[in-house]
C-alpha cells in the first residue's frame, strides 16, 4: 500500500487527506482510530498514531476524549488551499521561472499549459 522514500506517517496523513477531499470522510463524520488504522494498513500503531495526529495539527481533524477523531469544519477547504499552495510552490513557480529563461512570456506559457490540458484523457 505504502511505498516510496516518504514516511509512512506522511503517506498515511495524506491518504486521509485524500479520503476528505474527495468527501470519503465529510466534516464531522468519526475517521478510523489509529489502532484502526494501524490494523488495516499493518503500520506501528505509533506510525499510524502519528500520521493522525500530524492532520490534527493542521487543523483538519480534531479529538473527543474517549469518544473518537473526527473531520474538522472547514477540513476539506484547508486540505485544498494547503494543496494549492504546494502545486504552486512545487510546479507553477518553477514553471514559471523556466519559461522566463527559455523568453516566454505570459500568453505564450497558458497557451502551453492548455494545450497541455487539451492533449490529456478527461
Amino acid at each position: 500500500m505504502f511505498t516510496g522514500t516518504t514516511p509512512l506517517f506522511q503517506q498515511l496523513a495524506t491518504r486521509l487527506a485524500d479520503d476528505i477531499v474527495s468527501g470519503t470522510y465529510p466534516e464531522e463524520s468519526a475517521v478510523p482510530s489509529a489502532t484502526d488504522l494501524a490494523v488495516f494498513f499493518d503500520l506501528n500503531p505509533a506510525t499510524a498514531s502519528k500520521g493522525v495526529n500530524l492532520l490534527v495539527e493542521q487543523g483538519a481533524l480534531y479529538k473527543k476524549r474517549g469518544i473518537g477523531i473526527f473531520v474538522a469544519p472547514g477540513a476539506r477547504e484547508l486540505l485544498l488551499a494547503q494543496r494549492r499552495e504546494r502545486l504552486r510552490a512545487d510546479f507553477v513557480e518553477p514553471l514559471v521561472r523556466e519559461a522566463r529563461l527559455l523568453g516566454l512570456d505570459p500568453v505564450e506559457i497558458e497557451r502551453l499549459v492548455r494545450d497541455t490540458i487539451a492533449k490529456e484523457p478527461s
